[in-house]
């Protein structure tokens, strides 16, 4: 009989694939007009901190939903209710990444950072 939950997998490494790339998104090529570009992409490091430290949150995760799924043998709706809001917290780790990267140098980066932090 096949894996009943290779389906559940499938769909939830899509949507880790996808949060996961989305996150690229956000580093720029600096234009000529930024200046020198040593110095332009040393501005951009919080974008690319927030990559890292989100690209390492996804994939831990992954990681994490893998090692379960080896343990899982049937699924059942509340399995797959319990899988989808996870895979709702996924897809929106790409948000506040951006949102904190594209305001640390300004006045909102606090209120990005809350937004970062969700709800505690």
């Amino acid at each position: 009989m096949p894996n009943e939950t290779a389906r559940v997998e499938a769909f939830s490494d899509g949507v880790f694939a996808i949060a996961i790339t989305l996150l690229i998104l956000d580093l720029k090529v600096p234009s000529p007009a930024a200046g020198p570009l040593g110095k332009a992409l040393l501005r951009q490091w919080p974008t690319y901190l927030a990559f890292l430290i989100s690209f390492a949150f996804i994939g831990i995760m992954w990681v994490n939903h893998h090692r379960l799924f080896n343990h899982i043998r049937r699924s059942d709706n509340t399995l797959l209710f319990t899988n989808l809001l996870l895979l709702l917290g996924i897809s929106i780790v790409p948000f506040p990444t951006s949102l904190l990267a594209a305001h640390y140098y300004s006045p909102g980066r606090i209120i990005a950072a809350a937004v970062s932090m969700g709800p505690m």
